[in-house]
């Protein structure tokens, strides 16, 4: 079998990667993995490209996507992405990163399987909730589910959306076997904030456990979906693994989420780590970040993917442990619970 991972250099890319060839001792859908490609613009982790089966590529996706054509790739998982508060302040790029780069991969996909008569790779693609959002015409619930009608509220969103239905339509014509995954956000995530408006989400954990301030620019009672890397990714194999008929249809599929107000959150790290290491939080309202979170739904269900076996954390300080667990060996990562707590 032949993998390939966009966006594999990432963390959740790379944990996925280090998943399939560690736990799951190089298998996939019953078959071995003979060959995993990372692509993403930045190199793969030193740890994964030693590794004979992996191959890295660097680069944007727009740009290999010819010479994909004709690669016999069994499954995709299609992560690479731009974040949504980059998509939000860089209309192109997130056009060219999110709609172009996955029209350029259907496509090359679509023209091995015309040439060849192979069988369709196997598609996950990485959707997002931001695919919901509060429309006048619609009333928008605190809680959104696979039959919540999707009406996005930001580039990012739509971006995902429509990617959503080209998969489906792919799918239909027998191009690919694709399947979406609509993500919750996920935390905690290592190194340092990215461009996405939910990146504070991991930023009020991730940086007093390292003995650094973080700002809120939220209210605390702001109530969204959140997922630890692990069992998202776990999730990401699920889907990829289930059949056609257990998927049940092309429509893309909501992903568990632990639906956790950021009070909540805060409360959770004090007991974890400590009131020392929860000061380090301090609220600063940020009405450009407040003013996109106020359009994303304040929680998931995900009946379908429960009935793949799919599940999220119970609580939020399981996934504080997580992170820790993650990052016993780190010299800074946890600086803070170290001295602090």
């Amino acid at each position: 079998m032949k993998v390939l991972i966009t966006g594999g250099a990432g963390f959740v890319g790379a944990r996925l990667a280090r998943t399939l060839l560690g736990a799951r001792e190089g298998r996939l859908a019953g078959r071995r993995i003979e060959q995993l490609v990372l692509a993403d613009q930045a190199a793969a982790p030193a740890d994964l490209l030693a590794d004979p089966r992996v191959q890295g590529r660097v680069g944007k996706l727009l740009e290999h996507a010819a010479a994909l054509r004709d690669e016999p790739f069994d499954v995709v998982f299609h992560l690479a992405s731009a974040v949504s508060g980059e998509c939000e302040a860089d209309f192109e790029l997130g056009m060219t990163s999110n709609l172009d780069s996955t029209r350029a991969l259907l496509d090359a996909l679509r023209h091995r399987q015309q040439r060849t008569g192979a069988a369709p790779a196997r598609l996950v693609f990485s959707s997002s909730i931001a695919v919901f959002g509060p429309d006048p015409a619609y009333p928008f619930p605190d809680v959104v589910g696979d039959d919540t009608l999707p009406t996005p509220q930001t580039s990012y969103g739509v971006q995902k959306h429509v990617c959503e239905h080209l998969i489906a339509d792919y799918t239909r014509k027998g191009y690919v076997d694709g399947r979406a995954a609509r993500l919750v956000t996920v935390t905690v995530r290592p190194g340092r904030p990215n461009g996405a408006a939910s990146s504070f989400f991991s930023g009020i954990i991730r940086e007093p456990l390292a003995g650094e301030e973080a700002i809120l620019p939220v209210d605390p009672g702001v109530s969204h979906a959140v997922a630890s890397p692990q069992s998202m990714v776990d999730g990401l194999v699920k889907v990829c693994e289930a059949s056609r008929e257990a998927f049940v249809g092309r429509s893309a599929m909501t992903m568990p989420g632990l639906n956790v107000t950021v009070q909540q959150m805060l409360d959770a790290l004090a007991k974890v780590a400590g009131p020392r290491v929860r000061a380090l939080v301090k609220p600063q309202r940020d009405e450009r970040i407040a003013g996109i979170v106020a359009n994303w739904p304040k929680g998931v269900t995900a009946k379908r993917a429960e009935a793949l076996g799919i599940v999220a954390e119970s609580s939020f300080e399981d996934i504080i442990r997580q992170y820790i667990a993650d990052h016993r060996d780190h010299p800074t990562a946890l600086k803070g619970l170290r001295e602090l707590a």
